[in-house]
C-alpha cells in the first residue's frame, strides 16, 4: 500500500461536486436558465443530447447524499452555489428561495460535522448576464462581486472557507476559444477578455468576501497540468513553454502579483482591458490555493494548429481513464511542489482529483472499480510525497462524490465514489468509496494515537 504517513494530522479529507452537474431542478424555486442550460439544450453540443435538467436530483435528495458523506467519513464538502438560483438576472433582485437551499445545506453539513467549502462560480453564469455580454464584458465581473456579497451575507455567519472561481481556464479557453463548453464561442479576443474579467471578478469577490466575513479563508481553484515536450527538439521545448503559459502561468502569475506573462500576451495578440488598480485587485492576498489535477500534457510543436500551437500527444504511461487521459500520479506531486517553491503557496488543497471508468452494478449489487481505487491511492501517495518535501498540502477533495452530468460528455463518463442509476436515482457506494472511507478512518486513528 502507498505510504500516506507524511500527510499532516489536520489533513482535510473531502469530496467535491458542482451545482449544474448534480442539482437538477432547473426550473424550481425561481432559478433562471444558465449558459449551461442553453448550451446543453443546443443540438450537437453534448453527447447523447444529455442535459442537467434532472442530473442527480440533489436539489431534492441532498439529505440522502449527506448520509453518503457521513458514511465516507468526510471532514469537508466542496460544492458550488448556483448563481442563477441566487440572482436570476445576474445582478439586482435576490431570490430568497434559491439562497434558502444553500442555507439548509450549510446548516445540515455543520450539524453532521462536515465543513462546507462553497465555490461561488462553477461555470453556470445566468443566461441573462450572458445576454448582456458575459465574461468578455467588465460588467460581469462587477455583477459577480455583487453576487458574492449577497451569498457571503447569507452564509458568512457560518461559512469560513470560500473559493471564488472554479477552473477559469475552462470558462475562458474551452468556453470562448475552443467552443466545447458554454457559452460555445470560438473567438480568441473574446476568450482573452473573458480570462481577464474572470480574474477581475475573482479579485472583486475577494474584497466582497473579506468585507462580509471577518476571518474568511479565501482561495481560487485552478486546473493545472505539467507541460512536457514530446521530444528534445527545440521546437517541442518551445511548444511546451507555450502550453505551460496557456495552461498554468496565465492563471497563476496575475493572482500572485506578477501580471500577465509577456510571452503569452504577445502570442495572443489581444489587448487586455486593464484599468488603473485592476492588477492590484486581481492579486488580492489569498489564504489558500486550490489545485485540480487530472493529467499531464506531453506536447509537440504544431505551428498550423490553434493557439498555443502545441499539440497534445499521448503520454508514455499506457494506463488510460475512460476520458482517454493518461494516469500519471507523479504529475500531481510536480504541481504541488511548483506551487510551493515557485509561487510561495502557504496552503494548498487538491480541490479536485479523480478518474472516470465504465462502472456497472454487478450481479452482487456492488460496483467494483479497482482501477479507480488504485488511482485514488496513487494520487494520495503523491500528496504525501509532496508533504514530505515540505509542501503545505492541507487536504484532498475527491472528484466526485457522485456520478454526475460530465459537461459536454453527458452521463457516460462516471467519476463518482458513489454510482448513480439515473433512471431510478439509486445510489450505490463503489469499492473506491469504501476504500476512501478506510483511508480516512486509518488516518484519523493514526493521528489520535499520536496525541
Amino acid at each position: 500500500m502507498n505510504d500516506l504517513s507524511a500527510l499532516p494530522d489536520d489533513f482535510v479529507w473531502a469530496a467535491a461536486t458542482a451545482a449544474y452537474q448534480i442539482e437538477g431542478a432547473v426550473e424550481e424555486d425561481g432559478r433562471s436558465p444558465s449558459i449551461w442550460d442553453t448550451f446543453s439544450h443546443t443540438p450537437g453540443k453534448v453527447d447523447n443530447g444529455d442535459t442537467g435538467d434532472i442530473a442527480c436530483d440533489h436539489y431534492h435528495r441532498w439529505p440522502e447524499d449527506l448520509g453518503l458523506m457521513d458514511r465516507l467519513g468526510l471532514g469537508a464538502y466542496r460544492f458550488s452555489i448556483a448563481w442563477p438560483r441566487v440572482m436570476p438576472e445576474g445582478g439586482g433582485a435576490v431570490n430568497p428561495a434559491g439562497l434558502a437551499f444553500y442555507d439548509r445545506l450549510t446548516d445540515a453539513l455543520l450539524e453532521a460535522g462536515i465543513t462546507p467549502y462553497p465555490t461561488l462560480y462553477h461555470w453556470d453564469l445566468p443566461q441573462a448576464q450572458q445576454d448582456r455580454g458575459g465574461w468578455p464584458e467588465r460588467e460581469t465581473a462587477e455583477r459577480f462581486a455583487e453576487y458574492a456579497s449577497v451569498v457571503a451575507g447569507a452564509l458568512g455567519d457560518r461559512v469560513t472557507h470560500w473559493a471564488t472561481l472554479n477552473e477559469p481556464l475552462c470558462s475562458a479557453w474551452i468556453g470562448h476559444l475552443e467552443g466545447k463548453m458554454a457559452p460555445g464561442l470560438t473567438d480568441l479576443t473574446a476568450a482573452v477578455r473573458a480570462s481577464y474579467h474572470l480574474h477581475l471578478g475573482h479579485g472583486l469577490a475577494v474584497q466582497a468576501l473579506r468585507a462580509a466575513v471577518p476571518g474568511a479563508q479565501i482561495g481560487i481553484v485552478n486546473n493545472l497540468s505539467p507541460c512536457e515536450p514530446a521530444s528534445d527538439s527545440d521546437a517541442d521545448r518551445a511548444a511546451a513553454l507555450r502550453a505551460d503559459g496557456h495552461t498554468n502561468r496565465w492563471w497563476l502569475d496575475p493572482i500572485h502579483g506578477r501580471g500577465y506573462p509577456e510571452d503569452m500576451v504577445k502570442l495572443y495578440g489581444v489587448e487586455l482591458p486593464v484599468r488603473a488598480g485592476d492588477l492590484e485587485t486581481i492579486a488580492a492576498p489569498l489564504d489558500w490555493l486550490g489545485l485540480n489535477y487530472y493529467f499531464r500534457q506531453v506536447v509537440a510543436d504544431d505551428p498550423t494548429g490553434p493557439v498555443p500551437y502545441a499539440r497534445q500527444m499521448p503520454g508514455p504511461d499506457p494506463r488510460r481513464t475512460a476520458m482517454d487521459w493518461e494516469v500519471h500520479g507523479e504529475g500531481l506531486e510536480t504541481l504541488l511542489v511548483r506551487l510551493s517553491e515557485e509561487y510561495g503557496a502557504q496552503r494548498v488543497y487538491v480541490t479536485e482529483n479523480g478518474s472516470a471508468y465504465q462502472d456497472t452494478v454487478g450481479p452482487d449489487g456492488e460496483v467494483h472499480d479497482p482501477e479507480r481505487t488504485a488511482y485514488l491511492e496513487e494520487h494520495l501517495a503523491a500528496c504525501a510525497r509532496a508533504a514530505a518535501r515540505g509542501v503545505p498540502v492541507a487536504g484532498y477533495f475527491a472528484w466526485s462524490l457522485l456520478d454526475n452530468f460530465e459537461w459536454a460528455y453527458g452521463y457516460d463518463k462516471r467519476f463518482g465514489l458513489v454510482h448513480v442509476d439515473y433512471e431510478t436515482q439509486r445510489r450505490t457506494m463503489k469499492t473506491s468509496g469504501r476504500r476512501y472511507a478506510e483511508l480516512i478512518a486509518a488516518h484519523r486513528t493514526r493521528t489520535r494515537s499520536a496525541v
